[in-house]
């Protein structure tokens, strides 16, 4: 099921009323709900896929509590190996079992050795990705000694599966969403509401920024042989706009899907795109997976604390590479990553990967000319790596740079009809990037504000393309 959906706009009232009229006297029967809505929500793409969750919920239930039972260092780590080798294989097996065999074949290859490719013709499970990363920061903390190992099943399971986030996030850890299923919760009419204004601009991210975007950026990767420099200048750009009004939206969808149920999920976007250099942009693109890779294999490999500035670049580097991997099984994806990280080279080196914390402009309207410059200079260095990530191969990625290099230019680019949805994404954005999203509204009468909610409703029937696109992060 997709939020995107008919099938979405009736289980979503059907479960919220459930939930909070007949379900609410009793805590463990709404966690049962909502253990069951999130099976039936992810089962609806295939239901044989809803084993894989099971083993990943079993597995890790059970070893979490022998971790802490375990008072000898060397079996905790034999438990907590357990869990790591079963998501990681499971994962390995579906998502990158014939990427290794057709990269081994190929290279074979060089020394002109021909073997026989065979492969598992295998269907990759929609969010494995995310789910596989959220439970075993679970068995890692309990491993660590930050949280305890939980002793309610169902609790554990609906952590686990949480429709809202199940597949394609945020990557919430344990010890931030777990204990939110074992309290109590009320209903908030305020947070309810600010939960549907905030799924509502998800909606409009998706369907009017994002599926727009799409099929003119895709018009123009697909046939990027016969575009002009300016095109597929505009080509990298629109895909800028679709990955992050695609993502964000449904990182948008989900937290206020969750706001409905009492629920708090992080924040995963923070308006990146007004980034000033690419360690700001990291910050605020993808926070959830970014702090993951931070806290259990950066600072593992010793962070920033290490001797000299190329071991720094080094684990670095490594981050960006394991990240590349994360998203697919493509060597377009490792490119990209690696880009992204030799983006880090200067920053290391001149000690200013920490500069521009705080938000851009934050006591003005607009940005200083420094600031405009680096920001922009910033978001086409992304287009660029963006490129490797859209691209179906290397060399398709290599020839799409080689043309725009090519600096063959024949006036106004194709496809600039889609400039109004980037321009009201932009404005909206810079607007109100203090907010946590746009759609807050803070300060504005009544009418007014319903005035621009029921726009924004008219926006989304009405620029709808004729068929529903999938979230991109699905495949992942």
């Amino acid at each position: 099921m997709i939020f995107n959906s008919l099938q979405f706009l009736f289980f979503l009232p059907i479960v919220f009323l459930l939930y909070w009229k007949v379900f609410n006297k009793d805590l463990t029967v709404q966690n049962v709900l909502l253990l069951a809505a999130s099976y039936i929500f992810y089962g609806w793409w295939d239901y044989r896929f809803l084993g894989l969750i099971l083993i990943s919920s079993v597995v890790d239930f059970l070893v979490a509590q022998q971790i802490e039972k375990e008072g000898k260092v060397f079996k905790r780590k034999m438990f907590l190996m357990i869990s790591i080798l079963v998501n990681l294989g499971i994962l390995s097996v579906f998502k990158y079992f014939n990427f290794f065999i057709d990269s081994f074949a190929d290279l074979l290859g060089l020394f002109n050795l021909q073997v026989n490719r065979w492969s598992l013709q295998l269907i990759l499970p929609v969010g494995i990705s995310f789910y596989t990363f959220q439970t075993l920061s679970y068995t890692i903390d309990v491993y660590r000694k930050e949280m305890k190992a939980s002793k309610d099943w169902i609790s554990f399971f609906a952590y686990v599966s949480y429709f809202p986030q199940l597949v394609a996030g945020p990557i919430e850890r344990a010890k931030k969403l777990l204990p939110q299923f074992e309290v109590e919760r009320s209903f908030n009419l305020e947070t309810a509401k600010d939960g549907l204004r905030q799924m509502l601009f998800g909606f409009f991210k998706k369907i009017v920024i994002a599926d727009n975007c799409a099929i003119a950026a895709n018009a123009i990767f697909d046939n990027y042989q016969e575009a002009d420099s300016l095109t597929l200048i505009w080509g990298s750009i629109l895909f800028a706009f679709q990955i992050y009004g695609d993502f964000s939206g449904y990182s948008d969808i989900a937290i206020g899907t969750s706001k409905l149920f009492g629920i708090r999920l992080s924040t995963n976007f923070a308006y990146p795109y007004f980034s000033r250099d690419i360690g700001e942009f990291w910050r605020r693109w993808h926070i959830s997976l970014s702090t993951w890779f931070r806290d259990y294999i950066y600072i593992p490999l010793g962070g920033s604390r290490v001797k000299n500035k190329w071991f720094l670049f080094r684990n670095v580097m490594i981050i960006f590479i394991v990240s590349g991997f994360w998203h697919g099984a493509n060597w377009t994806y490792i490119a990209w990553g690696g880009l992204n990280g030799l983006l880090f080279f200067p920053l290391i080196f001149l000690d200013k990967n920490r500069r521009n914390l705080d938000i851009v402009a934050k006591d003005s309207f607009l940005p200083s000319i420094k600031d405009a410059f680096s920001i922009l200079i910033t978001f086409l260095l992304v287009c660029l790596t963006w490129i490797f990530f859209r691209s179906e191969n290397l060399l398709d990625a290599f020839l799409y740079i080689q043309r725009i290099f090519s600096f063959d230019f024949n006036g106004i680019p194709q496809y600039v009809s889609c400039l109004p949805y980037v321009l009201v994404l932009l404005i909206l954005e810079w607007i109100f990037r203090r907010d946590e999203h746009p759609l807050k509204l803070k300060n504005i009468n009544k009418p007014v504000r319903w005035l621009i909610y029921y726009s924004f409703i008219f926006c989304i029937f009405y620029f709808m393309p004729s068929e529903a696109i999938d979230f991109i992060y699905f495949q992942f």
